[in-house]
């Protein structure tokens, strides 16, 4: 078999691998690169593989980096299946739409490409083959007797994130997909990592990174947020949509009406898609930790509780400008690249009594990013901004494990893979991931190129 690296090679987007045996070829992922005009250039780019000749396109989670060039296999004319968990297919039909409202604006306002549009989500959803967590499944277009099994495992990661063990020509490759972080709300922890792999792809997000310890998650986000709030101003969290926004706002619920530890100020999720995905949270309580299944049982709606006000239509949100702060705004999108943060942040970033707490990655290129490393002059839909109010950051909302999560989930079988690639993740994180992995396990580790090919 062969492996070959067409996204998220030495950066964070984009995700796309193919997996090739004798007689299928078999797609892990294929995501939208974001970060900036010049990655996002890439996604017009023509693929580099014949849609038409894939057997089947495994989908390991809905983020967009994961799922946001599906539209473009359907144009190309793949006819297979689309292999995800159920919440997995609901959410990437939620993230897809937002995707296109985004370049239908983009392309009214500035003249840009479309990269798709409704008929070809229409085609992606209708090749959906939903598939449980823990089933063997092999795969249903088979030539001369070939075996080729896949299987699912929850990765923790967002909700129905799975990382995919696949078992063909007698070879045990698994693909991470992202790996959640450690004690993350909601979801259940990543399960272990099956053993005797002869292939092990992981995401190195945050390879060379440890996300704050010592005190317990939810104090960490009630102290940001009391501080945040301590001057009088509005607090602006830019939250991507799925995953991070359920977990914010179900530590919400448990600071401000189970635990009553922060200021009882307006709230508001102005974010139409985060709204919608909540929705689907509710549908599948299966996929709940111990923790929120408790909740659940005694009829704790998680996500949502008094003073929280969602912001569903575009007039619910140019609302929150007449309400008096202190007050919290919770927007997409997570890495300030489009959605309705960007109308705050042209209102409130020049005033410093605000403050912007960044909880999610920041892609090379983004404003969110720009922020992040301190810029205090950015271009926010054409305006010139300068920026006064102050930057916070925390990890501990990361939806990604860090470097020591990782490492121990690596080493989690009992035995090492024979071979570790490192995929999504920009080249310091990767290399210290690989560093670390050499070090403390003395493994064969390598952080993949755009295009390498491997041979397993």
């Amino acid at each position: 078999m062969q492996i070959s690296f067409f996204g998220a090679a030495q950066e964070v987007t984009g995700s796309c691998s193919l997996v090739e045996s004798v007689h299928n070829k078999v797609l892990i992922d294929c995501g939208m690169f974001q970060g900036g005009e010049f990655s996002e250039k890439k996604n017009f780019d023509h693929l580099p593989f014949d849609p038409k000749s894939l057997t089947a396109v495994i989908i390991t989670h809905a983020h967009l980096d994961h799922t946001g060039r599906l539209p473009l296999l359907i144009k190309g004319g793949y006819t297979g299946f689309f292999y995800a968990t159920p919440a997995t297919a609901e959410l990437t039909k939620l993230i897809l739409e937002d995707a296109l409202e985004i370049m239908k604006y983009d392309n009214r306002k500035f003249g840009r490409k479309m990269l798709f549009d409704e008929t070809d989500i229409a085609g992606v959803m209708q090749c959906f083959k939903p598939l449980n967590y823990g089933e063997e499944y092999s795969l249903d277009i088979i030539e001369r007797d070939e075996k080729f099994f896949i299987k699912f495992h929850d990765a923790g990661h967002i909700f129905g994130s799975a990382f995919v063990e696949m078992n063909a020509e007698g070879k045990k490759i698994v693909f991470s997909g992202d790996v959640g972080n450690a004690g993350a709300p909601i979801v259940r922890e990543t399960e272990v990592l099956p053993a005797n792999l002869d292939v092990l792809v992981c995401e190195s997000t945050y390879g060379g990174h440890l996300h704050e310890t010592g005190l317990k998650r939810s104090e960490i986000v009630g102290s940001m947020i009391a501080d945040g709030l301590r001057q009088g101003g509005v607090l602006m969290i830019p939250s991507f949509a799925i995953e991070r926004t359920q977990e914010l706002i179900y530590e919400l619920n448990d600071l401000i009406d189970r635990k009553h530890k922060i200021p009882n100020v307006p709230i508001f999720l102005d974010s139409p898609m985060a709204i919608g995905a909540s929705r689907i949270y509710r549908k599948y309580p299966e996929y709940y930790d111990e923790e929120a299944t408790e909740l659940f049982k005694v009829g704790d709606d998680l996500f949502d509780f008094p003073g929280l006000t969602m912001c569903e239509t575009r007039e619910d949100s140019k609302k929150i400008n007449q309400v008096p702060s202190p007050k919290v705004i919770i927007a997409g999108a997570g890495m300030m690249n489009g959605g309705r943060i960007l109308h705050h942040a042209i209102r409130y970033l020049s005033d410093e009594k605000n403050t912007l707490l960044i909880i999610g990655y920041q892609a090379y290129g983004t404003l969110g990013r720009k922020l992040l490393d301190g810029e205090k002059t950015v271009m926010v839909m054409g305006e010139k901004i300068h920026v006064k109010c102050r930057i916070k950051a925390v990890g501990a909302l990361s939806a990604h494990a860090d470097q020591a999560k990782l490492v121990s989930w690596i080493g989690s079988s009992g035995s090492l893979p024979k071979n570790i690639y490192l995929n999504h993740g920009e080249s310091d994180s990767s290399a210290a991931l690989a560093k670390k992995l050499k070090e403390d396990f003395e493994a064969k580790v390598v952080a993949v190129d755009f295009g390498l090919m491997v041979s397993v």
